[in-house]
């Protein structure tokens, strides 16, 4: 317990799943959060979770694809705290799916303004602070898929969400000197609403529960643990990598 003590953290996608799981479990650890997301209500809700709970919790509600939004963020953390220590960048969407052939131009930028420009517009700004106040953690949350595993239908997001690996290894690279530590997850199948989304029937999960060497989904708690570890001084020697969180997907053939 108390791994982020004195530690402030920005979560984004805070609303629902792996993030809104992350954001209690950071102030269970002692952080004070920032939490954003699209939907105000939700964000509300979870901040009235975490202060219930004894914790400290800041709400800001807005469009990651803004650079706008990232900049507030980060200003109502530094006037509501005084720093930013942690930053988990882990809004994200799905995209258009479907044959890759007749998936539209929109769509594909689409995909790509919230799942990695939007990362890159939230660590332009995250880190200039978090230089400032001696280095800091910034976690982006990528995906199995188009790293390890392809799957037909979801070029938009592979992209997308791969691409988050690149812009880690820059960052950490770019950044390793000031003390700022830059890692990316992995998770496989988690027990969310997009994992829901995308696999709406009862053999379409029981195909990807298969894929798993331990032959189950996470649930979002599992990945939040492995947040919490890379934003937390337990990982003060990792950076630039990219985790995988996956059951041992990636590496089972059965």
């Amino acid at each position: 317990m108390n791994r982020l003590n004195g530690k402030v953290a920005i979560v984004t996608g805070a609303s629902s799943g792996i993030g809104r799981v992350t954001a209690k479990l950071f102030a269970a650890e002692g952080a004070k959060v920032v939490v954003g997301a699209r939907r105000a209500a939700e964000l509300e809700s979870l901040a009235a979770e975490i202060k219930a709970a004894g914790g400290e919790a800041a709400v800001l509600a807005g469009d990651v694809r803004s650079e706008d939004y990232h900049k507030a963020l980060v200003a109502l953390a530094v006037e509501r705290y005084g720093r930013l220590d942690i930053a988990f960048n882990n809004a994200g969407t799905l995209g258009e799916a479907g044959p890759s052939t007749e998936v539209s131009e929109a769509g594909f930028a689409d995909a790509l303004a919230i799942n990695l420009t939007a990362s890159f517009l939230a660590a332009k700004h995250q880190i200039g602070e978090m230089v400032k106040h001696g280095g800091g953690s910034v976690i982006f949350t990528s995906t199995f898929v188009g790293y390890t595993v392809g799957f037909p239908g979801v070029a938009a997001y592979a992209a997308s969400k791969s691409g988050l690996i690149g812009l880690t290894q820059a960052l950490a690279a770019e950044f390793g000197p000031q003390n700022v530590r830059v890692n990316a997850i992995l998770p496989g199948a988690v027990d969310t609403d997009m994992y829901r989304e995308m696999n709406d029937t009862a053999d379409k999960q029981a195909f990807i529960t298969n894929l798993h060497a331990l032959k189950r989904v996470a649930g979002p708690e599992e990945i939040a643990h492995s947040v919490l570890y890379l934003a937390s001084d337990d990982a003060s020697f990792v950076s630039g990598t990219a985790s995988l969180i996956d059951g041992g997907l990636s590496i089972t053939r059965t």
